[in-house]
């Protein structure tokens, strides 16, 4: 059978150039970091097409990186959790005991969408779809990762004959690194209000597949106020340290700047009593690079 699932898919891919994959490159999130670890990696040959299946691992976790390398050197990769990859790997043994159940392909008997079986998998603001389909080139499961706030849709497509071997290399690197994303486990705290005159300031803490992190949120109120849009910000843990210490300091600073001067006291100004050290203020010049910045 010929190569199939590429001719109607419209999969947006980028030539791949090399034999390698780019360790270190893409992570779960599609985003550069340099901390990223490649823990193992597995190759299929799959009729016309190369399968690569990288566990990666980052400070939020581990995954899985499935890379697909068409016979014409174009890439499409999808990134699974390690327990959304186990799933995956259940499902698969569905949809390949299906597959066996189909008789011969049939071009009088196809769904008008090519569809035979679909399912759906939910991981934080992942969505993935499984569809076993059928078109004039053969049957295959195509795997689509979307996310739920927007963005490109990247999918994968295997060919339906290479589903059992596929999962048997998924359940290979699940045997070895387990099923467990890493990350934190614990109970975040509870979200807290602030009212401020006619404001009301909302902190909540919540957790994705980037990590913890903590929203402030304001909402105005009044007769002014035309609707309850939100404006808010998002605070990452790393950094709630540094974000603390910058308001304390300018607490501090009004504090100090707010309170009556003694200069009548002691006959002596702010700096010409004798053994009295000028008051240097405390100034944060944000010294460093970009990055480093709120």
């Amino acid at each position: 059978m010929s190569d199939i699932g590429s001719g109607d898919e419209g999969i947006s891919s980028q030539k791949y150039h090399g034999q390698s994959m780019d360790a270190g490159g893409n992570n779960f999130d599609s985003g550069q970091q340099p901390q990223e670890q490649e823990l193992a990696t597995k190759m299929l040959q799959i009729q016309s097409k190369r399968f690569y299946l990288d566990v990666k691992q980052n400070r939020r976790g581990r995954f899985i990186k499935v890379a697909e390398i068409g016979a014409d050197g174009r890439r499409s990769q999808i990134f699974l959790a390690m327990s959304t990859a186990a799933e995956f790997r259940d499902h698969l043994s569905s949809f390949s005991d299906f597959y066996s159940s189909l008789g011969p392909p049939n071009p009088d008997n196809v769904p008008d969408d090519g569809k035979l079986k679909s399912e759906m998998m939910l991981k934080d603001n992942r969505r993935y779809y499984l569809d076993l389909k059928e078109n004039s080139r053969g049957r295959f499961l195509r795997v689509s990762q979307t996310i739920t706030r927007g963005g490109p849709r990247s999918q994968v497509a295997l060919p339906a004959q290479g589903m059992i071997e596929f999962r048997d290399a998924l359940t290979d690197l699940l045997d070895d690194f387990g099923t467990d994303d890493g990350g934190f486990k614990g109970e975040l705290p509870e979200g807290r209000h602030l009212r401020v005159d006619n404001k009301n300031f909302y902190f909540d803490i919540g957790q994705n597949n980037r990590g913890i992190y903590m929203k402030v949120s304001e909402m105005a109120l009044g007769p002014q106020v035309k609707s309850n849009f939100r404006t808010a910000i998002t605070v990452p843990e790393k950094c709630w340290t540094r974000f603390r210490d910058i308001l304390a300091d300018y607490c501090d600073k009004m504090c100090r700047a707010h309170q009556p001067s003694d200069s009548h006291q002691g006959g002596a100004g702010p700096a010409g009593a004798a053994g009295a050290a000028p008051i240097t203020p405390n100034i944060d010049t944000f010294a460093g690079s970009a990055a480093n910045r709120i």
